[in-house]
């Protein structure tokens, strides 16, 4: 059973945010208490105080702990309404707004489902409308604090349990098996890129963004850390841009303003 100290805890929050950059008073208090006490216990410790110790004097611990408080369960097509949403109103429109690139921002993408997913959705409707040489105008940014995610994102390459949501034929065609596992196919992978992103304390990218997808991250932010994000991600969005949430997630006091609904069950918004 784990000790709960508060001047330990404190202390503990202090250390991981000058030692690491990771900002802990951003974040919600139950979810930091809850994946830090994932760590103690596989560590088998029992106090705050012993893990700030465990962090001196092991180094492999810190990116655990990281990857612990940053981790989004995810695979391709999670909450397939919401994909299927922005597959029949949003790809559309962009898709017919003109010749000129699509930008697309996955933020807090994880390991790469998310990206993909958005790319298959676009290769399917480039296929449906006989333009598929118009493709390569989509070009999808996924960002995410964790580089081993990112990593695993770059490399492309995905268990079973990554397609637990995804259509049969939609899985075979475009993510046929290699070596025990599945490869997202080349026409789908060379529309997404990767890059580290802090969503809070980093700058955002340069681009300004026709879609932005931030999906099951706001809900870990306190109230004013999810004010801030929602402005920058307001400001990262060109006149008239997309916005997807979690199904979980919503706009809430300033936000309100900064969004309309297109789909308020898909949680998908436009810019106003």
């Amino acid at each position: 059973m784990i000790e709960h100290n508060e001047a330990a805890f404190a202390d503990l929050m202090a250390k991981i945010t000058r030692d690491s950059g990771f900002r802990c008073a951003s974040y919600k208090d139950k979810c930091l208490r809850r994946r830090i006490a994932l760590r103690m216990r596989s560590r088998d410790l029992h106090s705050f105080a012993e893990y700030s110790g465990l962090l001196d004097l092991d180094p492999r611990e810190y990116p655990k702990l990281l990857r612990a408080l940053t981790i989004n369960v995810t695979k391709f097509f999670r909450n397939w309404e919401t994909y299927n949403a922005i597959s029949q109103k949003v790809i559309p429109e962009l898709w017919g707004a003109g010749d000129e690139r699509i930008a697309v921002w996955s933020a807090g993408c994880s390991s790469g489902e998310e990206p993909y997913s958005l790319g298959v959705l676009f290769h399917q409707h480039a296929e449906s409308c006989g333009q598929i040489g118009k493709l390569a105008r989509v070009e999808i940014l996924g960002t995410d604090i964790d580089d081993d995610c990112l990593g695993s994102a770059q490399r492309g390459l995905y268990g079973e349990a990554s397609f637990s949501d995804t259509p049969a034929a939609m899985r075979e065609k475009y993510f046929p098996q290699v070596a025990g596992l599945r490869s997202v196919i080349p026409a789908v992978k060379q529309l997404a890129t990767f890059a580290i992103g802090d969503l809070l304390h980093g700058d955002p990218p340069a681009t300004r963004f026709d879609l932005i997808i931030c999906r099951n991250v706001i809900i870990y932010f306190d109230r004013e850390a999810q004010d801030k994000l929602f402005a920058e991600l307001h400001g990262s969005l060109r006149e008239g841009g997309i916005l997807v949430l979690g199904k979980v997630e919503t706009l809430l006091g300033a936000a309100r303003d900064l969004f309309r609904p297109i789909s308020s069950r898909e949680r998908i918004f436009r810019k106003a």
